[in-house]
């Protein structure tokens, strides 16, 4: 039987090396401590590589890597794999996204005890000052404290729990679950930001996408208890950290405990020059354990990889050409990003996706409901969306996706439709085409014909058939100097009118609720392609 190889580029552990070594049709090759152009040598025999964060999956990696199936990152960031340059090469991309779950989720326990009782502070003042001064060191307790969560997922919800068990009161915040998820542990769910502002104790624990980057900033920090003490064991960039640092200055903050930072390392971060904040380099996934776990669960994928049995947590599975005509990839990126653009308009917890198909494209509706599906839910979760999990995790999270063939449109030679619809009852249906040179266009919106581009930042504003509404909107944009890209506008026989304007500049809350506010306007939705 031929055997398959897998190189290691980078340690990890030797639970995982013990497996690789075991496994009978597996030639294991441990190329950790070797040079890195001497590595590039060594992969060339290779059919998957297990690498960290030490190994750059670069343009010279993947010209080396002539006979690879898989790469497989053992842990979760994949910011130094190229998967574009991989999946040109039709290389797999995998991570191991959940072996360090309980890790991150202690950690953030750590901090938020260190800050409330200022730990590291005392113990360096007795230990290396040689101070007992314990008047000096009043702390607060956990018990009876108000904890905001910020996205209940698989750390959030861990947090939350053992937060409990410290008799804090629980309010959490995240649009796209179920609420009973919340609530059967007696715990609050809000849809109302604000409520997470008003508690003691922020913990943060959402993706890093374009919607939570600078989630907190000046405005919510404003809004805040004075003495309100912020947690950010996620990812760096969530909280603005200008605006974490003025808070901390200022007192608004009471304390800060961070362990991960825009840019790292962050050996001359501002934030360090301050006495109320603790901080970790980057230590979610740094414990015995969760490497333990990390691991077995990279060397367990590698093996299913190698032996062409699975590709769990494939971030770019390539589609396979052969049987699936040219014409239908453009589709399926369209699709993927009418998804992308749906969970925008309709920020609430998906119950049902259905993609449609009319032409020559209804064959593929099926593969190209998978994609519609990768879309929506990639806003949703803490957990890699892919090509492999979107269906698995769609019925997770208890959210049906549905496919239908159509009769030929009358009009466009292929159509797909797509409607989204939310827990809450609200719906969301666009449908769209590829006009020649692959250019994508949105042709219809909730029963509005109107022909829009699928790109850029777009708001979606819905009124009253009156006059004076565009020039209102016009004017208010103005006011906020944004530049409008494109406007379209359509009507119905409700006398209602659909306005889509892309524009040149991000759109804050304030101009979109000021938008709210003109008279005739019934709603308005943002979204950032």
């Amino acid at each position: 039987m031929q055997k398959h190889t897998i190189v290691v580029c980078d340690h990890i552990h030797e639970a995982g090396l013990e497996m690789l070594r075991n496994d009978e049709n597996i030639n294991f090759i441990m190329a950790a401590d070797e040079d890195k152009v001497k590595l590039l040598d060594i992969i060339e025999q290779a059919d998957v590589a297990i690498t960290r964060s030490s190994t750059d999956v670069d343009e010279k990696f993947i010209a080396h890597a002539k006979n690879m199936k898989a790469i497989v990152r053992a842990g979760v960031g994949v910011d130094n794999v190229d998967i574009q340059g991989c999946s040109k090469e039709g290389i797999i991309v995998m991570n191991v996204p959940t072996a360090n779950t309980i890790a991150a989720v202690e950690l953030t326990m750590a901090h938020m005890l260190s800050c409330m009782r200022m730990f590291p502070y005392s113990h360096n003042h007795l230990k290396h000052e040689r101070v007992w001064k314990r008047e000096k060191w009043y702390g607060y307790e956990l018990k009876g404290k108000k904890l905001g969560v910020i996205g209940f997922g698989n750390i959030g919800s861990r947090v939350a729990k053992r937060a409990q068990a410290f008799e804090m009161d629980i309010v959490a915040y995240d649009p796209y679950i179920n609420p009973s998820k919340v609530t059967d542990y007696d715990m609050t769910y809000t849809k109302n930001f604000d409520d997470i502002l008003a508690c003691d104790i922020i913990t943060i624990h959402t993706p890093k996408n374009k919607e939570t980057v600078n989630m907190i900033s000046s405005a919510e920090i404003a809004k805040m208890k004075d003495g309100v003490v912020l947690i950010n064991c996620a990812r760096g960039g969530l909280y603005n950290e200008e605006a974490l640092y003025a808070g901390l200055k200022s007192g608004k903050i009471r304390f800060a405990g961070i362990d991960v930072f825009m840019k790292e390392p962050a050996t001359d971060h501002p934030l360090l020059e301050l006495d109320n904040v603790t901080v970790s380099p980057h230590l979610g996934a740094n414990t015995y354990e969760s490497q333990y776990n990390i691991g077995v669960q990279a060397a367990t994928n590698a093996i299913a990889a190698a032996k062409g049995i699975s590709y769990p947590h494939a971030m770019n599975l390539p589609i396979d050409e052969s049987k699936i005509p040219s014409f239908v990839k453009p589709f399926l990126e369209m699709g993927q990003k009418i998804g992308f653009l749906e969970s925008q308009l309709n920020k609430s917890q998906i119950i049902s996706i259905k993609v449609s198909g009319q032409g020559e494209i209804s064959k593929y509706v099926d593969s190209l409901a998978t994609f519609v599906a990768v879309g929506a839910m990639s806003q949703i979760s803490d957990d890699t969306i892919n090509y492999v999990n979107a269906d698995f995790i769609a019925k997770e999270k208890g959210i049906k996706i549905e496919s239908e063939a159509l009769h030929d449109s009358s009009v466009y030679k292929n159509l797909i439709t797509i409607k989204l619809t939310t827990a809450e009852g609200g719906t969301t249906t666009i449908s769209a085409t590829i006009f020649d040179d692959n250019v994508f266009r949105i042709v219809s919106i909730d029963g509005f014909d109107i022909e829009v581009a699928l790109k850029g930042d777009m708001v979606v504003l819905k009124n009253r058939d009156v006059p004076g509404v565009i020039g209102n909107i016009g004017s208010t944009l103005a006011k906020h100097s944004v530049n409008i890209a494109d406007f379209s506008l359509a009507r119905n026989d409700k006398k209602e009118a659909l306005a889509v304007i892309l524009v040149d500049n991000i759109i804050n809350d304030i101009t979109l609720n000021e938008l709210l506010d003109i008279d005739a306007c019934i709603s308005v939705q943002y979204a950032r392609m």
